[in-house]
């Protein structure tokens, strides 16, 4: 079947491999022929306007978070933990992101700075004059995790393991079922058992680090009991942290490299000035959302664009095309790290606005200025260079590329 215009049939999937290779011309078609759209195949809607996609975020009462916050996890209907405030909705939202606020300051990231700077330089130091490097397997995927493994107290030997395994845990293959992985296995994704033996280990050798923080803090509960976090809650948050902390910022790291290889010109100004550090940042996080897909479940019935969305419908929310919205972003589709600073929804919006969207900036702009420190000229490897696959994170697997 086609459209009037030739043009097949709009179909999104974001468990489908070869649209996640380039999913940006379906999105734009989305958000001009149909801005509200059906998935039969799934049973989901989808919303990729700007406007409709913040105000969804917004309307937490609506669009509830408490079945799971992308879309495998609603549709496999699973129990979920207390305290994995990504999916949670308020007043227990509330409860736990408030004590996870008080551990997590954007003061206490900013300070990290000289840490993260440390990290980049063991990680980079190594490949100088090499002629070519990694900007995952060199880079993206060694500082991330240093940095929240630090923060939690976590031993640098087992890091990489603990990354490796949560990675796993993500990777799509070709007709995979994500949301039987989470129905069949969902203990081992959610609580992250690997961690109960280092938290037990915290809670006989206190330190000065997020998982001591957690095991000592007191909080009222949605009940109004003054409390301390359970085992299990402290387990849910540290597995949390871990896996937020390390895979999007990875993501983020791995189209750094392929965008400012792309736009020459612009690296170089950025070499020139590294003022714009800050903007090309935010540029990149713009045109290319870590995780560019969310998802809700409707508590009552919504109307879009003449269509009744009903009652428990499932609400894909795709804030990787709302970034490219040209009602919000004029051409949209053209990076600019001269871009007036706009509010895109790479780390959504609302109550579930990204706790460690502080961190993956310091992350991300000080990744930038000792890359370029030490390699202002670079292009892609294209043979050897691999796109990742999870049904909610996009970015690259290997970015390998020559440097000048």
């Amino acid at each position: 079947m086609t459209t009037t215009n030739d043009q097949p049939e709009i179909y999104y999937d974001p468990f489908d491999l070869e649209i996640d290779k380039d999913p940006h011309p379906v999105w734009k078609r989305m958000r001009d022929e149909a801005p509200l759209w059906w998935n039969e195949k799934h049973e989901f809607y989808a919303l990729s306007r700007y406007s409709d996609v913040k105000r969804a975020l917004t309307d937490w009462d609506t669009f509830r978070s408490g079945k799971g916050s992308i879309l495998e996890v609603i549709k496999a209907d699973i129990e979920l933990p207390s305290g994995f405030i990504l999916m949670e909705d308020p007043p227990s939202h509330d409860c736990h992101r408030a004590l996870m606020s008080r551990v997590f300051t954007p003061k206490r990231m900013e300070a990290l700075e000289s840490k993260v700077r440390e990290f980049c330089a063991r990680s980079l130091d190594p490949v100088v004059g090499t002629g070519r490097f990694d900007f995952v397997a060199d880079l993206g995927a060694q500082m991330p995790m240093r940095t929240i493994g630090m923060l939690l107290g976590i031993p640098e030997e087992d890091q990489e393991a603990i990354r490796d395994r949560l990675d796993e845990g993500l990777r799509l293959e070709e007709g995979d079922d994500p949301t039987a992985r989470y129905r069949e296995n969902d203990e081992d994704n959610f609580t992250q058992e690997l961690f109960v033996e280092y938290i037990s280990w915290r809670r006989e050798n206190p330190s000065d680090d997020l998982m001591t923080e957690l095991l000592n803090a007191e909080f009222e509960d949605e009940t109004g009991t003054r409390r301390n976090l359970t085992e299990q809650e402290v387990v849910t948050y540290v597995g949390l942290l871990a896996g937020a902390g390390n895979e999007t910022t990875t993501r983020l790291i791995s189209w750094m490299g392929k965008l400012l290889a792309e736009h020459p010109d612009q690296r170089r100004e950025i070499v020139e000035d590294r003022r714009l550090i800050p903007s090309a940042v935010e540029e990149i996080l713009r045109f290319e959302a870590p995780s560019p897909v969310q998802a809700r479940w409707v508590t009552r019935d919504v109307e879009y664009y003449g269509q009744v969305v009903p009652k428990d419908s499932t609400m894909v929310l795709i804030n990787g095309s709302a970034n490219r919205d040209d009602r919000e972003f004029p051409d949209g589709d053209r990076f600019d790290i001269h871009r007036k600073p706009g509010a895109h929804l790479s780390f959504g919006h609302g109550i579930h606005f990204c706790l460690g969207a502080a961190l993956a900036r310091v992350e991300a702009r000080v990744a930038l200025d000792e890359v370029l420190n030490r390699f202002p000229d670079w292009e892609v490897d294209w043979d050897n260079a691999k796109q990742a696959h999870t049904a909610n994170v996009r970015g690259w697997e290997k970015m390998p590329v020559v440097t000048g």
